[in-house]
């Protein structure tokens, strides 16, 4: 018996997700028991930033996502070169926990 096909997730993917959402600027907070990631555009010279969507992740999911983007930008940096960091914005938000940004 072959045990590949019990393993196997079918994922689907709609044609609107398919088109993603621009992002600029992502704000995490977290509890003791999720990880909320608020993805957001900031447009130059609007005031206002809407959250264009929100991810919320156990802390196990949180870390694997961390683990899943190190491997991939490494990837990327080798056949690429370094990806040069800039200034972010500075937003003096507070959600009512510990934030970052990125």
């Amino acid at each position: 018996m072959d045990n590949k096909n019990e393993n196997q997730l079918n994922i689907e993917l709609s044609e609107e997700i398919a088109d993603g959402t621009y992002s600029n600027l992502a704000i995490i907070t977290h509890s003791n028991s999720e990880f909320v990631i608020d993805f957001i555009k900031v447009m130059p010279g609007v005031p206002k930033a809407k959250v264009k969507s929100r991810i919320v992740l156990t802390p196990q999911h949180a870390k694997r996502l961390l683990g899943a983007l190190n491997e991939n930008i490494t990837k990327y940096e080798q056949v690429h070169g370094p990806i040069k960091q800039t200034e972010g914005i500075a937003i003096p938000m507070n959600f009512g926990g510990p934030t970052a940004q990125a």
